[in-house]
C-alpha cells in the first residue's frame, strides 16, 4: 500500500487502498470506470490526509497530463503541472497575470479545484476553462460552471481536472521576474517557507483582522500539540515540528476554532482539503 505521507508537504497521512499516476486522457478516463471512490492530489499541498489512510483510489498526475503549451495568449497546462513550471513558461513567451501563482506550492489542477490565489490574484482571474473527467465523461466546463468563488469550486472528489486553458496577458519577462522576486521576498518574510506545513490553516474571515492576525491574538503562535505546532512566525501555518500526526493538526484546529469563536464570535472555516475519514470540530 502507498503510504500518503510520502506525498504531502506536512508529512502526514496514511495508506492509499490504491493509488495510480495516470499520464494521458484515456488513463484516467479508464480509471474513473472502476467502482471505488476516487480522490486526486496534486504537490500534496493544502492536503490534510487521515492518519487510518483513505479508502479511494488516490491518483497523481504525470506525464501528459503535467505538460504546459503556450499558444499565443493562451497558456494549456495539465492538471498535474506545477504552477512553478506554468510560471517559467508564461515569464519566458513574456506573458503575465499569472505571477501570484509563485506564492501557491502546488499544480494547476489544485488551483483550480481550490481556486487558488495569492497577493490579489487568484484562478478565476485567468481562467478561461478546464477539462473535468468524471466516471460518467470528460468535459470542458467554464469558471462560472467549475462555481469558482473565493478558496473554492464545487468540484467534487471522483472530478478530475485534467486540463487547464489560462488567458495572460504580454508583459515583459523582466518585469514579471522582478514582481516574482518582490513576492517571493514579502512571502518569505511573513511565512515559514523552510518548514514542512501544508500551506494556509483558514479562509480569511468577514473581519478586520485576517485569519492569521486573529490567531496570532489568541495567543496560539507556538502553540502544540503532539508533534504540530502553530507556526511561531504566521499563526495561520501548522507545522511538523518532528513526528506530527494528522491528528495533532487537527487537534490545533479545533482549538484555533474555539478560541477565535470565543475571543472573536467567528466560525474559522478551513481552507486545506481534508482527504479520509477526518473532519474539523
Amino acid at each position: 500500500m502507498t503510504e500518503l505521507s510520502r506525498y504531502t508537504t506536512l508529512g502526514t497521512g496514511g495508506p492509499a487502498r490504491a493509488f495510480a499516476q495516470p499520464e494521458t486522457v484515456a488513463e484516467v478516463e479508464q480509471l474513473l470506470r472502476r467502482e471505488m471512490p476516487v480522490a486526486t492530489i496534486g504537490l500534496g499541498s493544502n492536503l490534510l490526509v487521515a492518519d487510518d489512510g483513505v479508502d479511494a483510489l488516490v491518483l497523481k498526475l504525470g506525464g501528459d497530463l503535467a505538460s504546459v503549451v503556450v499558444d499565443g495568449e493562451l497558456v494549456r497546462a495539465g492538471g498535474g503541472a506545477p504552477n512553478a513550471v506554468v510560471l517559467h513558461r508564461a515569464r519566458a513567451a513574456g506573458l503575465g497575470g499569472f505571477e501570484f501563482a509563485c506564492a501557491i506550492p502546488g499544480t494547476i489542477g489544485g488551483g483550480v479545484w481550490m481556486n487558488g490565489g495569492a497577493y490579489g490574484g487568484d484562478f478565476s482571474h485567468v481562467l478561461v476553462r478546464a477539462l473535468v473527467a468524471t466516471a460518467d465523461g470528460t468535459g470542458w466546463l467554464t469558471p462560472e460552471e467549475l462555481g469558482l468563488a473565493y478558496r473554492h469550486s464545487d468540484l467534487r472528489h471522483g472530478q478530475v481536472v485534467l486540463e487547464a486553458e489560462l488567458r495572460l496577458t504580454p508583459r515583459p519577462p523582466d518585469e514579471i521576474k522582478a514582481a516574482v522576486r518582490e513576492l517571493n521576498a514579502r512571502r518569505k518574510a511573513a511565512q515559514p517557507t523552510n518548514r514542512r506545513t501544508f500551506g494556509s490553516v483558514f479562509k480569511n474571515p468577514d473581519h478586520e483582522l485576517s485569519a492569521g492576525r486573529m490567531l496570532e491574538a489568541c495567543g496560539l503562535r507556538g502553540h502544540r500539540i503532539g508533534g504540530a505546532q502553530i507556526s511561531p512566525k504566521h499563526a495561520n501555518f501548522i507545522e511538523n515540528a518532528g513526528g506530527a500526526r494528522t491528528e495533532d493538526a487537527l487537534a490545533l484546529m479545533a482549538e484555533a476554532r474555539r478560541r477565535a469563536r470565543e475571543q472573536f464570535g467567528v466560525e474559522l472555516v478551513h481552507e486545506v482539503e481534508l482527504l479520509g475519514e477526518v473532519r474539523v470540530e
